[in-house]
């Protein structure tokens, strides 16, 4: 076994493989870029090693600054966890070039399955069901758009270097294809370095479910049993579970052994997922759809059913072991479901989040596990994926876990960032989802059920009591009553003061419950009801938290608020709807724009977001150009609508 190992990742996934190596006895180094040094896989590391500054490209991308961190640090083999280099077979190959082991597979077969075409072509091969789609790489657009059509649409559009759900696009409308593939191709380009695309045809709610494999370097392979990942948003799955409602024990077999083949197929070693889409109304059916050549996020549902340490596995094979269990030795004991909480903002349609982590309390024990790279005071910014931490619920029947993992996420508070905590346990009690009844479009359909669009009135109430125990003066003995915002005169009480607040519009709010407040939590009562919420107070507002909900209480200066609008009185400003990185510019100040034109494009988490024209108009103001980084609601541009721009020339 290995002496020391570098964790070649951050966040939560590092802090995980720490967690293993600490449990094994074997040293661990972490790295970090500028943006981490005081993260929590840095401060729970045995050593840590500045790797670069915080873009990506110059740190935790770097072949070559990783490398020189396992040779200062002594490591001799390097886990790449996932996301970044974990699927990169130059990366694979270069750590053994350095004389050091790469936990994972092989750099063939990193490369083999990393591209999904030639993936394809291999499985089938080797007897795998494959979907039917475009064959052969480096297809043009005009290919590309035939193959579509000859498919009939539905199609899906899919990079072949990548995965997470980055790039892809679900084309309808045979008019959009040359659209949608240049959309593909940008944001393939962006994430994995390759435009090169596939297209295969759609399957009209499918479920997602995947084999875990294990395989050593003697030849033995075995599968660990499904994961249902059918609960996904735009492509990315947000909540899994093992095993799946939908397989029988048959079928359990056969997707098992298909997936076995595929390992095989490439000389697979080591942890990895075969993935299959499976029609709903016959699971047999299946068919392969890519190869994940590392460990997936949704690993922990797999070790709480299997009793195994998918981590340790992945070292000991990496150390040379062979396999302690045959796949007979295999057995699914209970039920698992894990929830993926992330930096986004549901009430203004998932787009990523960022801030300081004021307040934090991450559930575990009693069949509950959380795994998490947050601590208080960490920095979620726009470089690096929204994934903040993951929710684990294990319990001998599936209403059970699903049960335990609604009342941990009730329980899971992250004050500062926004985060889909509350969404996915409300999406959690959904009766489709309690059923069983799942399939990959199910979150897209019935999402509008499950975002909370209306602030309630006792989150304005908890505000407004946090904002009157700020300004009541500390201390013992008389207090001015005129310093008290009670409504208090010589002449009596009149009417309390009101409180101009903010969480999307502004309210002036009276308060008209009773109160009572400590450092980190609020509790009110209105009409005989009493609500808790945890508190983050600051100068501005505060933050209220409950049930896995989050509210951002601003203080509201109507005046200030007046003025600000004033300064663009008969023009319309466009702001950005994220923290995040202008990438591109399509216009200058004096353009002409029509509605709906797009004009500038803003990157935060590898996500995209177009920023179009409101109206038809002039572009009077433009705040930023390509490179610019900016905050949530920052001014980027300003358009003179055309009434305007009209009224202005006579």
């Amino acid at each position: 076994m290995f002496d020391t190992v570098l964790v070649a990742n951050r966040g939560e996934i590092a802090v995980r493989v720490i967690r293993t190596l600490r449990a094994m006895g074997v040293r661990s180094v972490a790295v970090f870029s500028d943006a981490d040094a005081d993260a929590r896989h840095v401060r729970e590391a045995d050593t840590a090693v500045r790797i670069g500054p915080a873009p990506a490209a110059e740190s935790y991308l770097s072949v070559e600054r990783l490398l020189d961190a396992a040779a200062r640090s002594g490591a001799q083999a390097v886990h790449p966890g996932y996301g970044f280099l974990a699927e990169n077979a130059a990366f694979a190959r270069a750590c053994a070039d350095a004389g050091m082991v790469f936990i994972g597979p092989s750099a063939d077969a990193i490369a083999l399955m990393g591209d999904k075409i030639r993936a394809k072509e291999t499985v089938k091969a080797a007897g795998v069901p494959v979907v039917p789609g475009s064959s052969g790489s480096g297809l043009s657009d005009g290919q590309l758009a035939d193959a579509a059509r000859e498919i009939g649409t539905p199609v899906l559009l899919k990079p072949s270097a990548g995965g997470g759900g980055k790039g892809m696009r679900l084309v309808r409308d045979a008019r959009k294809l040359a659209e949608e593939i240049a959309a593909a191709r940008r944001e393939a380009r962006a994430s994995f370095g390759d435009d090169t695309l596939l297209v295969e045809r759609w399957i009209d709610r499918p479920r997602h479910i995947e084999i875990q494999v294990l395989a050593d370097g003697h030849g033995n392979v075995v599968h660990l049993g499904e994961r249902e990942c059918s609960l996904q948003r735009r492509h990315q799955k947000i909540i899994e579970e093992a095993p799946s409602v939908l397989l029988d024990e048959e079928t359990r077999a056969a997707m098992g052994e298909a997936a076995v083949q595929a390992a095989r197929s490439c000389g697979y070693r080591g942890a990895g997922t075969v993935e299959f889409i499976v029609p709903g109304g016959d699971p047999s059916s299946y068919y392969f759809m890519e190869m994940n050549t590392r460990l997936q996020v949704e690993h922990p549902v797999t070790e709480l059913i299997t009793g195994l340490d998918l981590v340790e596995w992945q070292l000991r094979v990496a150390a040379g072991e062979r396999l302690a269990f045959g796949q007979e030795d295999v057995r699914l004991t209970g039920h698992a479901i894990e929830a993926r909480i992330c930096a986004e903002d549901p009430a203004r349609g998932f787009l990523p989040s960022g801030g300081t982590v004021l307040r934090l309390h991450e559930p575990q024990g009693d069949g509950i596990r959380t795994d998490s790279g947050l601590s208080e005071g960490t920095e979620v910014g726009s470089l690096y994926d929204p994934m903040l931490s993951k929710v684990i619920a294990y319990g001998p029947d599936r209403e059970t876990a699903i049960r335990k993992l609604r009342s941990a996420l009730a329980g899971t508070v992250t004050l500062g960032v926004q985060t889909n905590a509350g969404f996915l346990r409300r999406l959690l009690a959904h009766p489709a989802v309690v059923a069983g009844e799942l399939d990959t479009g199910l979150v897209e359909r019935v999402v509008d059920e499950l975002v909370l669009v209306d602030v309630p009135e006792e989150v304005y109430e908890a505000a407004a009591a946090a904002r009157l125990a700020a300004l009541r003066p500390r201390g013992e003995g008389w207090i001015d009553p005129f310093s008290v915002p009670s409504g208090w005169r010589l002449g009596g009480l009149a009417k309390p003061a009101g409180f101009h607040l903010r969480v999307q519009d502004p309210v002036e709010y009276v308060p008209r419950g009773t109160h009572t407040v400590t450092d980190d939590q609020v509790s009110v009562t209105l009409d005989g009801v009493r609500h808790t919420f945890r508190l983050a107070a600051l100068p501005d507002g505060s933050w209220l938290g409950r049930d896995g909900d989050a509210w951002h209480v601003r203080d509201h200066d109507p005046v200030t608020a007046s003025l600000t609008g004033a300064a663009h009185s008969g023009a319309d400003s466009l702001t950005a709807p994220m923290p995040g990185t202008v990438t591109v510019v399509k216009v200058a100040v004096g353009d002409e724009v029509a509605a709906g034109q797009s004009l500038l494009v803003v990157e935060a988490m590898k996500m995209e977001h177009v920023i179009s024209a409101p109206h038809a108009g002039t572009v009077t103001e433009l705040d930023v150009t390509p490179g610019t980084t900016v905050a949530m609601d920052q001014v980027l541009a300003v358009i003179a609508p055309a009434e305007a721009s009209v009224e202005e020339e006579r």
